[in-house]
């Protein structure tokens, strides 16, 4: 069980979330592969190879290396897709591909933590146009996400314009709680990776979720709970505030600035308690 419910008089606080396999069972971005490819954004060896990293992707992880090598790839996938399209996509396949593998234990502590007064932040080195929506669907109050450049035709160039990874999460993490006034000795953090170890180093309260092999070794060492989650679910089979989200579209904000040159930031706004 969480803590008790916040105290309002205190320094306000929130839970953040990576995405994949700690809120969801699989990758977001390579789960909408098949509807890229029947929308015509990828071929069928793009398909392929898409469906052969997810696999890897579940069976161990992905390293720093192994990381860069994707972004690399799904950069250069993603070049010259119209970026309404993709969100078209998105939007018209989430319910079916999305819903049945987020963990019922997920959605649980997403609910708990916003019983307890504290703001839901989803944190993904997925894509925006992805992650968006998810976040939306889950309820969370704000969405950190990679953010590709689009041109002026409306299409991805290939180029990242943001990457939320690594220690960039982190550093999202701190400038949210600066300009949102959250406590981060008060704040919690999950991940099933150990390339978000400056995320979980950065919040009072570090969880690990289906932790890698790495990241397990650092839970042990610094005494960090070790939660697993194996049960994915339909939302709309959980608590009827879970059937359809009843807020409005979350609201990008602000971008992180010293962030060099991939400086980008999306963060939702409209929180739960702040709607009328």
């Amino acid at each position: 069980m969480l803590r008790d419910v916040e105290n309002h008089s205190l320094p306000r606080a929130a839970a953040f979330f990576d995405l994949d396999k700690t809120v969801i069972a699989k990758s977001s971005t390579l789960t909408f592969s098949k509807s890229f490819y029947q929308g015509g954004l990828i071929n069928r060896r793009a398909a392929l190879r898409t469906a052969y990293a997810q696999f890897v992707f579940l069976a161990g992880g992905l390293d720093h290396d192994q990381m860069e090598r994707m972004r690399e790839y799904l950069s250069a996938l993603c070049r010259g897709w119209n970026v309404q399209q993709v969100r078209e996509i998105v939007a018209e396949t989430l319910h079916e591909l999305i819903d049945p593998i987020i963990y019922d234990e997920a959605a649980s502590l997403i609910e708990e933590h916003h019983a307890a007064g504290r703001d839901v932040v989803i944190v993904s080195t997925s894509g925006a146009e992805v992650v968006e929506p998810i976040g939306e669907l889950l309820g969370a109050d704000r969405v950190v996400a990679t953010r590709m450049v689009v041109g002026e035709d409306g299409c991805f160039t290939g180029e990242v314009e943001y990457y939320a990874y690594g220690p960039t999460k982190a550093e999202a993490i701190r400038e949210l709680a600066a300009s949102e006034g959250y406590d981060l000795d008060r704040c919690y953090a999950y991940s099933d990776s150990a390339t978000d170890l400056p995320m979980l180093q950065a919040v009072g309260h570090p969880h690990t979720v289906n932790p890698d092999r790495a990241l397990r070794r650092e839970a042990f060492a610094r005494g960090w709970p070790i939660l697993e989650f194996r049960h994915p679910v339909r939302l709309k089979k959980r608590l009827p505030a879970f059937s359809v989200p009843t807020r409005p579209a979350l609201v990008a904000a602000a971008a992180i600035g010293a962030a060099a040159a991939t400086a980008g930031l999306v963060w939702y706004t409209n929180r739960r308690r702040g709607t009328a």
